[in-house]
């Protein structure tokens, strides 16, 4: 009676332990893989040794060369994600994104921006949305944002995404190029390569620029080129490290062109590595919720309902006297095995059927 009692508690439990299990794999891990509402605030940080670039100091316009660093800031908007409705309700996250681009020797801002955008929580991809703006230092603009621009999805695959350029406003392909470990992970490394695209300026500083830095010239545009190189942790698509070889030129209707951008910014050691660690918690906790954690509770509740089962159904043994079931005796016919009445008594019996 005690082992049916301990096999059903036992089967109950490992029947427990299957529902958790797939509680786990089909409720909680596809809530974990997707952006949170409570993001802490991020830094990037990335640097160009010995660019080229113009710089603007009071209405004058020249091309200098120092060591550029760029500080790409992220952080949630919790107010503005709270007013999101339709299919952006509980789907979408709205980030407040900035980045400011100084010269290290004498930390003169060369360039600055900010930004407001909804992201999809799960693809990491810009979406559609009404408030979204860019500022660019002098005026903030509308602005249509798609593809990826901070963030891969969840589950990146090895194939090519689209990622917005900031600088033309509009998205070119990312091809997967090969994996790479970085500080002992293991990243897929995407390549976006653009090549004298345009970039829209605003007519009244593109004719300050060409002014200055154009002699001759009546007209001109920008002429913008960009290998983005993007390391993605493919888990939780988390950027890792991030290379960009950018140049611009401005260049005059009158065939001449200056060089306004020459400069590799890479991320520093410092932000890899934090990138790095981030991304490898990150991507442990997705692991124990999406595989190892249903597996070990799928492997525990099959082993206790076995158990509970076999105990909870096996039969009881026969109490016995003596602790055995004694063997018959073997009698002559007469009953011998009934008891002390049909037992034979040779020393009686057999006597008296030789006086006969």
């Amino acid at each position: 009676m005690r082992s049916r009692v301990i096999g059903a508690a036992l089967f109950g439990v490992g029947v427990l332990a299957l529902v958790f299990a797939g509680g786990l794999a089909f409720v909680v891990a596809p809530q974990a893989e997707r952006l949170p509402y409570d993001l802490e605030r991020t830094q990037s940080v990335a640097e160009a040794p010995n660019a080229r670039f113009m710089q603007i100091t009071n209405g004058k316009a020249e091309v200098n060369q120092a060591t550029l660093r760029s500080t790409i800031t992220v952080q949630p908007d919790a107010k503005e994600t709270a007013k999101l409705d339709g299919s952006l309700d509980g789907n979408a996250v709205v980030w407040l994104v900035g980045q400011e681009v100084i010269r290290t020797d004498t930390k003169a801002l060369i360039s600055a921006y900010s930004t407001s955008l909804a992201l999809d929580r799960k693809s990491g991809a810009a979406q559609q949305w009404d408030k979204q703006w860019l500022d660019t230092g002098s005026n903030r603009q509308s602005v249509n944002y798609s593809g990826q621009i901070y963030k891969f999805p969840f589950g990146t695959e090895k194939k090519t995404y689209e990622i917005f350029d900031r600088d033309i406003n509009t998205t070119q392909p990312a091809r997967f190029v090969k994996t790479e470990q970085i500080n002992g992970l293991e990243t897929y490394q995407f390549t976006q390569e653009i090549r004298d695209a345009t970039q829209p300026l605003p007519a009244d500083r593109l004719q300050l620029l060409v002014g200055q830095l154009v002699p001759g010239a009546t007209t001109g545009r920008v002429s913008y080129s960009n290998t983005r190189k993007v390391w993605v942790e493919p888990t939780t698509g988390q950027f890792v490290k991030v290379e960009e070889t950018q140049s611009k030129k401005l260049v005059g209707d009158n065939g001449q062109e200056t060089v306004i951008l020459d400069a590799v910014f890479t991320y520093t050691d410092d932000a890899i590595a934090r990138s790095a660690d981030t991304a490898g918690s990150n991507r442990q906790l997705l692991q124990m919720v999406n595989l190892w954690g249903p597996l070990a509770l799928a492997v525990i509740g099959l082993v206790l309902v076995i158990v509970g089962l076999l105990m909870a159904l096996r039969r009881p043994r026969v109490a016995t006297v003596g602790g055995s079931v004694p063997e018959p005796r073997r009698g002559s016919g007469r009953h011998a095995d009934t008891g002390p009445a049909g037992d034979a008594d040779p020393g009686r019996d057999g006597p008296q059927k030789a006086d006969r």
